[in-house]
């Protein structure tokens, strides 16, 4: 072969890695082909206001607020409202408004190493427009989009911002104020507006951020109809040259604080006068910290971009001092009433807790803050201790519709709460916190379960009537998880009560030896007492080898997962199973199998244009952060091996598939160590 051909081909070989990288960056995913009839929004989150993209320029689909809920629409409970749309915008080039059908070369990205959602388009041969969001990570209630217009040729811009309100919104009221800054002129558009029972009052406050203090355009105030009204200016740009301006506001309830009216305005105000540079600064340094604690794939490139997704969507959804806690969709719109289910206790917060323990503790402070009210429910079913509800939003009541049986009959969420905080003590080894918070959920909730159970003799402790965690198990007896979980509530509060000097009730241990896990004839663990086989939704058995640790012979844990993974159908069934099953197979040593079903944890749950996970296989419900928890245990817990335990997080044998060169974890636990696995 002659050297011009080697030069061909290793130039094609280069040309080829080139593009694959660049399809692969582990920080950027770019959507270079937007189709609005094949479109899911990516969300810009910092953990109280979420913003999901548009396919339409200039537009964001939804923001959502945490914490701001009301009873509208179906099923009689609390439901996430969606907030004023703060970051509505129009801009006309030479009088033509901008719209997805007179641009060319649209694409968006989003920059998930600093949470920045980016679009760029050509608007004929006149100029080209950039925009970047970002829902500051250093301002819990405060949105930033930052605008470049580059003018081809001589143009006239009018730019403006919409504020509008929602549908389900009441009672609007719509505000403009200038007011005299220290250099120029703020000019805020503000709305207020009820919820629809009038519970809440929401609010909303923009302004606009020019980058030549003295030299700002004139801006005027439009009302159009008591629902919207806007803020604009005009500039004349000249061919060649670029002009830069930003909108900055700030979104805030009665929930959140007991004046959100001028606390909106005041919060907008403080923002500009920081300044777009140093916003934007604090912000990225902010991102920069969340990224200490991160895992890195060696030998995946699109593994490693989908791996950063997920984390930075569960950092996105949760937030260091807020005692709240995430819904499965997060923030990323309405879906499941934006209620709080096990998916955050089980399935996000474990990934949380070992890469960012002061978050993960905002999920238990949201717990312990509404346990009161779990006593409340525990009393009108029956029982002693605490009884948490399926479904949570603001209160802590049971706010799970009617319709569904999981509302009453589904009990272990009460002991994943519990063991969520007593893994809180084990990863900081924070024993004032366990005094303090830990103690009460814990004997409240083992008070629960010996008050649940029904002694019927040595080792039938039964629990009866449930929903399993295999939720096509309705009204069934002695589910694997939940009799499980119930031992290991029972068991943690034992030794909770050890670590503080307590005298623990006897009756606690005498209940945790006596609730039965039962099996088959040939060994394999029993879903439930009639189990006969039938297809799961969702792992439950499999559970008892992790997180709980019930069931720690390898070899039983291999016989269950070959049974049960042979029962979970290919679709409509959630994401978070297979990633259980990868987590389980890289432990025993399987790396090949661990990865089929890292793979199939989710994969087939994508959606265009930015890779976002929905809830299962075809799903269109994104983003599913519960699958994204599970996926995330495979890797920390599964692959690396990490295992949390009472003395701190330590590391077990585990298997990575031949694939990957190495993983690497960083910034895990309190001491944020580093663990390298070949």
């Amino acid at each position: 072969m002659n050297m011009n051909k080697l030069k061909i081909i290793f130039a094609n070989i280069l040309l080829f890695y080139c593009i694959n990288l660049q399809a692969q960056d582990p920080w950027i995913i770019k959507a270079d082909k937007i189709d609005p009839a094949n479109y899911y929004g990516i969300t810009v989150a910092n953990g109280m206001i979420g913003i999901v993209s548009s396919p339409e320029p200039f537009k964001v689909k939804n923001v959502v607020l945490a914490g701001a809920y009301d009873l509208y629409g179906r099923g009689r409970v609390s439901n996430f409202l969606n907030s004023f749309n703060l970051l509505n915008m129009y801009l006309e080039i030479n009088g033509a408004r901008i719209d997805a059908h007179n641009i060319s070369n649209f694409h968006q990205q989003l920059d998930m190493q600093h949470a920045a959602f980016t679009a760029t388009f050509d608007c004929g041969d006149v100029a080209s427009v950039k925009y970047t969001y970002y829902s500051l990570r250093q301002l819990p209630f405060t949105v930033l989009m930052d605008i470049s217009v580059t003018a081809k040729k001589a143009v006239n811009i009018t730019a403006a911002s919409i504020m509008e309100a929602p549908d389900a919104l009441k009672d609007v009221q719509n505000y403009y104020n200038e007011l005299d800054g220290p250099q120029s002129t703020i000019s805020l558009l503000t709305s207020t507006a009820k919820s629809p029972t009038g519970k809440l009052q929401l609010c909303a406050s923009n302004t606009f951020l020019f980058n030549a203090p003295g030299e700002e355009p004139r801006v005027v105030h439009e009302m159009w109809d008591n629902n919207m009204h806007l803020m604009k200016f005009s500039k004349a740009i000249a061919a060649g040259q670029t002009y830069q301006y930003a909108v900055i506001g700030s979104s805030i309830t009665s929930a959140h604080d007991a004046d959100p009216l001028n606390q909106a305005e005041r919060l907008t105000i403080f923002a500009k006068l920081e300044g777009r540079e140093r916003l934007i600064r604090y912000h990225e340094q902010a991102w920069d910290e969340l990224w200490k604690s991160d895992i890195k794939i060696d030998g995946d490139p699109q593994a490693q971009q989908d791996i950063h997704s997920m984390l930075y969507h569960l950092y996105s959804f949760s937030r260091e001092g807020t005692a709240y806690s995430p819904s499965p969709m997060g923030l990323s719109g309405l879906g499941y009433n934006g209620h709080v289910f096990w998916d955050a206790d089980l399935w996000m917060y474990p990934a949380l807790l070992v890469l960012h323990p002061e978050i993960a503790r905002s999920l238990v402070e949201y717990r312990f803050q509404r346990l009161s009210v779990a006593k409340q429910n525990a009393f009108a079913h029956g029982y002693k201790g605490a009884m948490f509800p399926w479904e949570s939003a603001d209160s802590g009541v049971e706010e799970t519709p009617v319709w569904a049986l999981s509302g009453p009959f589904e009990h272990h969420i009460t002991a994943c709460v519990a063991l969520a905080a007593w893994n809180y003590y084990c990863v900081t080894q924070d024993k004032q916190w366990l005094l303090e918070k830990g103690w009460p959920i814990l004997s409240a909730t083992a008070d629960f379960w010996a008050s649940r159970v029904e002694r019927n003799g040595p080792g039938h402790y039964d629990i009866k009537d449930v929903v399993a965690a295999d939720e096509w198990a309705e009204n069934i007896d002695n589910d694997a998880f939940t009799n499980a979980a119930a031992i290991k509530n029972l068991q943690a509060t034992i030794a909770a009560a050890n670590v503080l000097g307590i005298k623990a009730n006897p009756d606690w241990e005498l209940v945790a030896q006596n609730i039965p896990i039962l099996k088959f004839p040939d060994g394999v663990t029993r879903e439930f007492e009639t189990y006969k086989g039938e297809g799961i939704k969702q792992a439950d058995v499999n559970l008892l080898a992790y997180p709980l640790k019930t069931i720690t012979d390898g070899a039983q844990v291999k016989k269950d997962l070959e049974y049960y993974e042979t029962r979970v159908p290919n679709e409509g069934t959630p994401a978070m199973t297979q990633g259980i099953f990868a987590l389980l197979y890289a432990r025993l040593g399987d790396g090949e199998k661990a990865l089929h079903f890292f793979k199939d944890a989710y994969e087939p749950n994508l959606n265009p244009p930015f890779r976002v996970i929905a809830e299962t296989k075809g799903g269109t419900n994104p983003y599913f952060a519960t699958g994204a928890g599970g996926v995330i245990q495979s890797l920390l817990m599964g692959f690396g091996g990490l295992d949390i335990t009472p003395n701190g997080i330590v590391q077990v044998k585990s298997k990575l598939p031949a694939s990957w060169k190495s993983l690497t974890i960083t910034g895990a636990g309190v001491e944020k160590k580093t663990y390298v696995i070949h």
